[in-house]
């Protein structure tokens, strides 16, 4: 794919391109040296700043880089976390026992907390457990923040909706960490760091919410995206509007003055049924059958989509 003119979306040169100085990238942490947190098992939730810094100091890189994942991508699965931080074992079934070990112990000490649905149901074993931050977890992540919003238990569709974006993100970032790959994961932003709030004419502000933000580089390019994952639950009407938000955004000229280049809008549907349905809802929708901001492509084929550039 090549650059497209006039900061329509598509890919930007590597030279000009505003790289970020915080790209909240995600080492593979292959230390297994572990601190001991037993004595913090009991430890209250309401613990005071002097303790907090003491239980911080105490976690391996590994243990925060855990709490970092999930409190990135709200919620994770005891599998997607095992494909972020445990690779490098000497075989599956050692990185998944590790892996068990060390939720468990971020677990019982109030850090992370286990949700009560399965993903894949039983039959995947502990594979299938879904985490997110405890109260503990998110003051040491979010330097003695108080939690708040996310306590209760997540609706299906919303905690679908979530592993499925993460999933794109881990993804994405595995396919870049093979050599010879020739991608590079310059950025991943998730929500709600990945939304853009700006004026929209005299209707006041308005957030546009992409579920995720891609930039990856490939040789001298970088390719960057937004992207949305549509699981076939919202109306036509829906996409279409979302689509609007998109436009409005990019006549501003916001991110194209940021980054030399506006990211190209990829939407990602469960089957060709989905994809054909998005396609004809943007070539009918005003505005939307002549712009070049939008991709749809299959969940089957998002991963190929981004590193080839093209649908």
């Amino acid at each position: 794919m090549s650059r497209l003119p006039g900061g329509l979306p598509g890919r930007v040169d590597a030279d000009s391109a505003n790289h970020l100085a915080d790209t909240h990238e995600l080492p593979l942490v292959r230390d297994d040296s572990y601190a001991s947190i037993r004595s913090l098992s009991n430890a209250p939730t309401a613990v005071g700043p002097i303790a907090l810094d003491r239980i911080r100091s105490l976690l391996t890189a590994r243990e925060l880089d855990v709490l970092k994942s999930v409190d990135r991508f709200r919620y994770l699965s005891a599998s997607q976390i095992e494909a972020l931080h445990f690779t490098g074992h000497a075989s599956g079934e050692t990185a998944a026992r590790i892996r068990r070990r060390l939720l468990e112990r971020l677990k019982s000490a109030g850090m992370l907390v286990r949700l009560d649905r399965l993903i894949g149901g039983v039959r995947a074993g502990s594979g299938a457990f879904v985490y997110r931050l405890g109260s503990l977890g998110y003051r040491i992540v979010r330097d003695h923040a108080s939690m708040s919003g996310r306590s209760k238990e997540p609706s299906a569709t919303f905690l679908y909706h979530t592993l499925a974006v993460a999933q794109l993100a881990i993804d994405i970032m595995r396919a870049g960490s093979v050599d010879g790959s020739g991608i590079e994961v310059l950025q991943v932003e998730a929500e709600p760091d990945c939304w853009r709030s700006f004026q929209k004419g005299l209707g006041g502000r308005e957030t546009l919410k992409p579920d995720l933000l891609l930039a990856l580089g490939q040789g001298e390019y970088e390719d960057r995206w937004f992207c949305e994952i549509d699981r076939g639950t919202e109306s036509t009407t829906a996409v279409a509007r979302k689509c609007q938000t998109y436009l409005a955004y990019w006549r501003t000229g916001i991110e194209q003055e940021r980054h030399d280049v506006f990211p190209r809008v990829l939407w990602i549907v469960p089957n060709e049924r989905r994809r054909a349905l998005l396609e004809t809802t943007l070539r009918k929708t005003r505005d939307l059958h002549a712009s070049e901001l939008f991709t749809v492509t299959t969940s089957a084929d998002a991963l190929q989509t981004l590193i080839g550039g093209d649908s």
